[in-house]
């Protein structure tokens, strides 16, 4: 049968008809591993790669197959022949008689080539990297040896090659879908997606070829940094349509929504005054936000992490991921916050201070801190009570706590009031003896004569130091007969003066010197003192920024001092 063949085959095709670029019959003779051998007739047999056939299985010994001739003799004398461009030129002209652009053939990936991939329709078409899916691929490879539908874009007979495309098949049967999707599509319905890509604020899934957009606000009843966090690229979600636009074909989605509302039923969870356990998550200058559960975020302000500490910033007392109890202070669902208290899990101390310290009590304390009005007692841990400068000495006209005590020393104090509500305890130091204003009056009559030293001086006078912590207050206007412009040009601190009193005032408890009556007579005296007593209270002729500027120079002076 064979030698049949063969004689047929030498019939028709003799040596002198055998040329390069023809297709012609031949014979396979032998299939061996990955070569296919074939008589053409010729003088020796030509070689063929098995890769060159879709089937190797099914080709036969004896089979009889279309061959093209690429060179008659190679350098062992043997025929170059292929059966694939055999194949390809007799198919080349029935793709170019039956197929336009537009077409769609299905074709086998044969292999890489520089900017995409070989494909055999029938012949070798191209296949640009960009056209292989709907996105450029990273590994080409995956597609070498599969077989898919493939749309043609450009045919070029002039250099016989064709162009084709995967990606706008897809794209097409994509946008069908779509059609179909947004006509059935409602809000309110649950969709499987895979998420495209995330950006800072949301998620693009795709719901069966059309983009929805999840935003960072759908994903979560609780707080999220980040869509990362919830979700990452190729990751299968069930989500729920919340808006649909009919004329951009796209639609809003969320995650969230598919899982229920945790602040539905929150009084009824979590009522005011109970103790929840939760994990700060995040910290603002005005409080500290906590985890309650997911979805489910309190606020403790500042103001309610300690009864007796002033807090500036929260991370004073809690830091991020610890774990805590808090009482609820306040819900307000539509707003969906909640008020937590942290001191609130503690009794509160200062219920226990007016027992412990009552109105007359005879305490003692530390001198914790001084401001410009007073110095702060500490009584307790956390409880401090204030000594005002005003109620620190019956007779001595104090401008600063610094002049009368020192931070870090123990003093003796009067409890003079409590504001529980305010958390205040008013300290009196000169309440621990009597007022000695009854006997001052009986001893400092005016028109008496005393001497003193200097102690401070202000713009508007100097403070004359008596008998005792007593003091009075030299007016500028009873310095000199001459008329004064600074104090300091006549009098010095330290310096000793001679001075009659002018003036009692019982009220504001302050007695008024004047030097330069010192030796008038009786006479002189009384129309002095009728002068000066025009001026009801000696404050009227000193301005606030005159008082506080004859502080900061007094202040100066005892530095230099």
């Amino acid at each position: 049968m064979e030698s049949t063949v063969m004689e047929e085959l030498l019939a028709s095709h003799p040596m002198e008809e055998l040329k390069e670029g023809l297709v012609v019959k031949g014979v396979v003779t032998k299939i061996h591993g990955n070569e296919v051998a074939v008589d053409i007739g010729g003088k020796a047999e030509g070689v063929i790669s098995a890769l060159e056939f879709n089937d190797i299985e099914s080709l036969e010994v004896g089979s009889e197959i279309d061959v093209y001739i690429e060179r008659l003799e190679d350098k062992y004398g043997n025929p170059l022949i292929s059966h694939d461009k055999a194949l390809q030129k007799k198919n080349w002209a029935l793709i170019v008689e039956n197929c336009e652009e537009g077409s769609v053939l299905p074709g086998r990936v044969k292999g890489r080539v520089k900017g995409g991939l070989l494909v055999n329709i029938g012949v070798d078409a191209f296949l640009p990297a960009s056209q292989v899916d709907t996105q450029s691929p990273i590994n080409l490879d995956q597609y070498i040896g599969n077989t898919y539908e493939f749309k043609i874009l450009k045919i070029n007979q002039e250099r016989k090659n064709i162009i084709i495309s995967r990606r706008e098949l897809i794209e097409e049967e994509r946008q069908k879908k779509r059609k179909l999707l947004l006509d059935e599509i409602k809000v309110g319905d649950i969709r499987t997606g895979i998420i495209k890509n995330t950006t800072d604020y949301g998620a693009f899934v795709d719901v069966d070829g059309l983009d929805g957009l999840l935003h960072i606000t759908d994903m979560s009843w609780g707080r999220i940094s980040h869509p990362n966090d919830v979700v990452r690229p190729g990751q299968e979600v069930s989500v729920m349509v919340i808006g649909i636009d009919q004329e951009k074909e796209r639609f809003s989605l969320g995650l969230k929504q598919t899982v229920p509302n945790p602040w539905d039923n929150i009084e009824q969870r979590y009522p005011i005054g109970s103790k929840i356990h939760g994990k700060v998550v995040n910290m603002v200058p005005y409080g500290a936000f906590v985890e309650i559960e997911n979805g489910v975020e309190g606020l403790i302000h500042v103001t309610e992490m300690s009864w007796t500490k002033r807090i500036n910033k929260p991370n004073e007392i809690v830091k991020i991921g610890q774990e805590i109890d808090a009482v609820v202070i306040e819900i307000s669902k539509d707003e969906q916050r909640i008020a937590l208290s942290l001191k609130q899990t503690d009794e509160n101390p200062w219920e226990m201070v007016c027992r412990n310290y009552p109105v007359g009590a005879h305490v003692r304390g530390k001198i914790r801190n001084m401001t410009a009005y007073g110095a702060f007692v500490e009584l307790e841990e956390g409880i401090d009570g204030m000594i005002h400068v005003s109620d620190m000495s019956w007779t001595r006209n104090i401008s600063n706590p610094n002049e009368f005590v020192k931070k870090g020393d123990e003093v003796d104090t009067i409890v003079l009031s409590i504001n529980q509500e305010q958390q205040r305890i008013a300290l009196g130091i000169k309440q621990l003896t009597e007022d000695p204003w009854p006997e001052i009056q009986r001893k400092y009559r005016v028109g008496a004569a005393v001497t003193g030293t200097v102690t401070r001086i202000v713009p508007y006078g100097a403070f004359i130091k008596l008998e005792g912590d007593l003091e009075g207050l030299v007016h500028i206007s009873q310095i000199s007969e001459t008329h004064v412009d600074k104090v300091k040009s006549v009098l010095a601190v330290g310096q000793e003066i001679a001075a009659r009193v002018i003036k009692i005032d019982q009220n504001d408890r302050r007695i008024g010197l004047s030097i330069k009556a010192a030796n008038y007579d009786e006479t002189a005296f009384t129309e002095e003192m009728k002068a000066f007593d025009k001026i009801k209270n000696t404050s009227e002729l000193v301005s606030l920024s005159d008082m506080f500027s004859g502080i900061d120079e007094s202040l100066g002076q005892r530095e230099e001092e």
